[in-house]
């Protein structure tokens, strides 16, 4: 399936002899790109769907899409820019989150990201952080249960996978002047997404297989909330608020806060779900006739992602946040997904604290954590532009 590029004069590149050119382009292409065969094999997440610039409040959007031939108009890529403007100014800081959606395996890294930079300078940003979609590292579940202690975290393993393209793609982005966001001590909280993530495989797999990947705790805690009559089916918009009630018991109950109102999810909900039906689902345990867990569940081509989860304190020995996940990587299967994706982990190893509850729990469904390449920020050239990403720094430090 090709898609036709919105004609533009800025934003060329010659790519092993062949122009390359960046524009601006319709939903409907990108939206084609994503469902063709090249988008798929790219594996784009739902943060660079274009939906979810209608999901971001406060920031503009632009959808931008890379082709080699003006006449055929195929494109090879594409990204989805957030921008939000400076107080005060006419400039803006660009967001790529999680893209651009690129072949991230293609030496020529400067055909993408020299045409992404000239248009994102015309456009008036001063500099601009992307998310590279290769993964650095990968620890497996055996492994990591192994090694918990006081103190621990997850750079103190070695890894049991490191992804030779992710370190070749960090290594040409630093030649370039990108620098890893954290790298100056925040560590991966400088990162907007997850930098470790939790993945369960599906390709070539049967659902006997995911059974049997389960620990003995989770394969127990499915069985008694079958046994218990944990009821888990798809809900609607209408349990929203239910969900969002479940969600602020469980951020005041589990220590974190992630700051999203009832209309966000409302809001993301409806958009994700225009763009494309069924692209965001809720599910839901019942028990008596009790909503007593909630979690939300996207797919975009053949990934399916975990985003967030809710439970409730009380009855929490029927276990319907297992029942849940189980009924979700069942579904997640059936649609020929090849990644179930339970997002963020955190990266400490120590069973003492508080957040290791959560890793502990994803281990369980016998995945891996994987560390992504995290996100990247350069000013754009100009003197002035590296005063105001100076000045932008020190605003995202007091907010």
């Amino acid at each position: 399936m090709s898609a036709l590029l919105v004609p533009a004069g800025r934003g060329q590149h010659h790519h092993q002899g062949r122009e390359t050119r960046l524009a601006p382009i319709t939903p409907q292409a990108y939206r084609a790109f994503l469902a063709s065969e090249a988008g798929t094999a790219l594996g784009a997440g739902f943060l660079q769907c274009p939906s979810w610039a209608q999901v971001k409040e406060g920031w503009r959007a632009q959808l931008l899409g890379w082709g080699q031939d003006p006449e055929s108009g195929r494109l090879r890529g594409v990204a989805l820019v957030l921008l939000r403007q400076f107080p005060g100014t006419r400039k803006f800081f660009a967001y790529l989150p999680e893209g651009p959606v690129a072949d991230w395996a293609d030496p020529d890294i400067d055909g993408w990201l020299t045409p992404l930079l000239d248009h994102l300078r015309a456009a008036g940003a001063f500099a601009v952080r992307i998310g590279p979609s290769p993964a650095y590292r990968r620890w497996n579940a055996a492994l990591l249960k192994s090694v918990t202690g006081p103190g621990r975290r997850l750079t103190d393993v070695l890894a049991s996978e490191v992804d030779p393209l992710g370190t070749a793609v960090g290594d040409r982005l630093r030649a370039r002047g990108w620098r890893r966001c954290g790298d100056g001590g925040a560590g991966d909280d400088a990162d907007a997404q997850p930098r470790h993530v939790f993945h369960v495989p599906l390709a070539g797999r049967t659902a006997d297989d995911l059974w049997a990947g389960l620990n003995q705790e989770w394969r127990r805690n499915v069985r008694r909330a079958q046994k218990a009559g944990v009821e888990v089916v798809v809900g609607s918009a209408a349990e929203l608020p239910e969900f969002y009630r479940l969600l602020r018991i469980t951020e005041e109950r589990d220590g974190f806060r992630l700051g999203r109102t009832l209309s966000y999810y409302e809001r993301q909900y409806a958009a994700l779900n225009a763009e494309e039906p069924g692209r965001m689902k809720l599910y839901l345990a019942r028990h008596e006739g009790e909503i007593l867990a909630a979690h939300t569940m996207i797919t975009v081509g053949r990934r399916v992602w975990y985003q967030t989860g809710a439970s409730a304190d009380h009855r929490r020995e029927v276990r319907p946040s297992n029942a849940l996940q189980w009924r979700m990587l069942l579904d997640a299967h059936a649609l020929g997904a090849d990644m179930y994706d339970m997002r963020g982990v955190p990266s400490t190893l120590d069973p003492d604290e508080r957040a290791y509850g959560l890793l502990r729990w994803k281990l369980g469904t016998g995945g891996h954590v994987v560390e992504t390449l995290g996100e990247w920020e350069r000013p754009l050239a100009g003197t002035a532009n590296h005063t105001l990403y100076r000045a932008f720094q020190a605003y995202l430090a007091r907010r």
